[in-house]
């Protein structure tokens, strides 16, 4: 079988990801499996009541001058398509006299709700469809995880001409905030694992560590051996 591979660019020092509420708050609210399903109603009634203004005023901030569209993650969730990314664009939309586009979307599905890492290392999110040359977004997301979605929707509005400038999502792991990875988790991975494995890695998906994102970085970095990385990526493929 034929493996796409994702497009990602440098990271440049890229800022944190601004999340919005804790995971209990969304994932035990009484609409979230309604809006994770499809239900755009659910969807717009769960955002508008976990959006948190402090985030939204520093979005403002970061913004000013630069009027950004806003890209959401269009996902396919193996109970429908998963409309919160696309509500939470349009209620900071609204909120931020910006406009939410539609035309980038993801391409293919992956099954991460609830999956493991490799899982999701091995079936990243691609995207397709028309983007504004010279443009500045602003990227949106339900949940942050190992954060590959939003580096790999990143790469692809980069690699057509657009310029990312932030990223937010209304929950995720405190941790996984951090997308471009630091220099010492880098060097951690690379002097735990031979450098068999990054060129491994590189013809497997297109690109080498340093487009990986923190928590891609420090997963793989835990794993005992470069072995079993390949192994566990290609069990999961």
């Amino acid at each position: 079988m034929r493996f796409e591979k994702p497009i990602r660019t440098p990271w440049n020092d890229f800022s944190d990801v601004l999340i919005h509420a804790k995971e209990s708050a969304v994932k035990q609210h009484v609409d979230y499996a309604a809006a994770k399903a499809g239900d755009v109603a659910a969807a717009r009634r769960l955002v508008e009541s976990v959006l948190n203004e402090h985030v939204i005023d520093l979005l403002r901030q970061r913004t000013t001058g630069m009027n950004p569209l806003i890209a959401s993650v269009h996902a396919y969730e193996a109970e429908g398509i998963n409309r919160i990314p696309a509500v939470v664009a349009e209620v900071l939309a609204e909120s931020m006299g910006l406009r939410a586009e539609e035309s980038v979307v993801q391409t293919n599905r992956t099954g991460h709700t609830g999956a493991g890492g490799y899982h999701r290392l091995a079936h990243p999110a691609l995207f397709g469809g028309d983007v504004e040359d010279g443009r500045p977004y602003l990227l949106v997301d339900d949940f942050v995880g190992q954060g590959g979605t939003l580096a790999n929707l990143r790469g692809f509005i980069e690699s057509q001409g657009g310029s990312v400038v932030l990223t937010t999502t209304l929950t995720g792991k405190p941790f996984s905030a951090k997308l471009c990875p630091s220099a010492t988790t880098l060097y951690a991975l690379r002097a735990k694992h031979d450098e068999q494995l990054e060129i491994w890695w590189k013809d497997a998906f297109g690109y080498g560590f340093d487009f990986l994102t923190e928590s891609e970085a420090r997963y793989l970095e835990r794993a005992d051996s470069a072995e079993l990385i390949r192994d566990r990526v290609l069990a999961a493929r």
